[in-house]
């Protein structure tokens, strides 16, 4: 019996299988309005039989966009462009997940293809927010959140949570990574506020676990909710694996079902790109905080997958680029690993 292909239930879903499609920015939306790019994009991955399938980082509100071209889910016009993509990753079997996300400091950025830098206010960019007035390298001094600021940014979650529920996700993860919002509020090498909202662990943390309350509270008792990390800065004096397993303690305290262990962002920092090399890091919050985990980063391979569940890594497999260079990356592992897995009809001829 695959590991990978096993199902997985969380609260009242379950997943199919072990292989989730990663959440990837396609900087191809409108007006925050996913379209035909999206569908298509979305439902390739489902129909390839990956298990769960997450939206990108969707915005919470238009200044929580990393470019112009994002996708979000801050009006209800968003909302039911969503819902037919949602309709039809379900109906290839697969769950769909909504990625709720702020881009801080970050936002306002050119897409990768259209050379790295600011969007300015004058080519439809706006000035971005942050713990302080840091900017990321490169990129625009963003505006300090004040209490109302950081009273609007959890509104804006808990509003686009709703937009979530009414499109028809079956779950959703708050996006408390790469260098975004959220993590730069818990890194110390990006909030050094003196309020409520730093200082100590707890301080850093305290936004982020408001959100999830707010989150959680937002969000049927009976679907999963989600939590994207960065587990390191891989920066001395950053966050760090230690400070990952703390926050999951206390998320899942607050209703977190799974936290999905990525790293880096926050900082420019020398990364060691090697097959799995932040898989250690969900096995360290699964082990210490007795949460599910998801890991990602560079797993290509069906047996590479298969051996760090069966290792007690993580309870999930995230692919990223592996899924853009073959979104039938699924059907392919169960052949080669001898599991079972539902075809679509359309397909079947191509199973032997």
């Amino acid at each position: 019996m695959s590991l990978l292909f096993s199902p997985l239930a969380l609260r009242g879903v379950t997943a199919r299988n072990r292989v989730w499609v990663s959440p990837m920015c396609q900087y191809s939306a409108t007006d925050g309005l996913p379209g035909e790019w999206h569908l298509v994009h979305l439902g390739a991955r489902a129909v390839g039989g990956a298990g769960v399938v997450l939206t990108e980082a969707s915005a919470v509100s238009p200044e929580g966009r990393i470019t112009p071209q994002d996708t979000g889910i801050w009006n209800d016009e968003q909302a039911a462009a969503w819902a037919p993509i949602v309709a039809f990753v379900q109906g290839q079997g697969a769950l769909a997940g909504m990625q709720l996300a702020h881009a801080g400091r970050k936002a306002s950025a050119r897409r990768p293809w259209d050379g790295r830098g600011v969007v300015e206010p004058d080519q439809g960019g706006w000035r971005p927010l942050g713990p302080t007035t840091e900017p990321f390298p490169a990129l625009a001094v963003p505006a300090e959140l004040d209490e109302a600021g950081i009273a609007k940014v959890r509104a804006d979650f808990v509003a686009a949570t709703g937009r979530a529920l009414s499109a028809g996700f079956d779950l959703v993860e708050v996006h408390a990574a790469h260098g975004y919002l959220l993590h730069s509020f818990l890194s110390p090498l990006s909030n050094t506020r003196t309020d409520g909202y730093g200082g100590d662990l707890a301080g850093r943390m305290r936004l982020t676990l408001e959100v999830i309350e707010d989150v959680r509270a937002a969000w049927p008792d009976d679907r999963p909710l989600l939590l994207r990390i960065s587990a390191s800065d891989w920066t001395e004096g950053g966050w760090t694996p230690e400070d990952s397993v703390a926050l999951a303690k206390e998320a899942g305290a607050r209703g977190v079902d799974l936290v999905d262990c990525s790293s880096g962002g926050n900082v420019l920092a020398p990364i060691p790109l090697t097959p799995g090399y932040q898989v250690p890091f969900a096995e360290q919050v699964r082990r210490e905080s007795g949460l599910p985990t998801g890991a990602v980063g560079l797993i290509t391979e069906p047996a590479q997958a298969e051996q760090l569940l069966a290792d007690g890594s993580a309870d999930v497999v995230l692919l990223a680029r592996e899924l853009l260079r073959d979104p039938h990356w699924p059907l392919r592992a169960a052949r080669e690993l001898g599991a079972e897995i539902t075809w679509p009809v359309q397909y079947d001829r191509a199973r032997l």
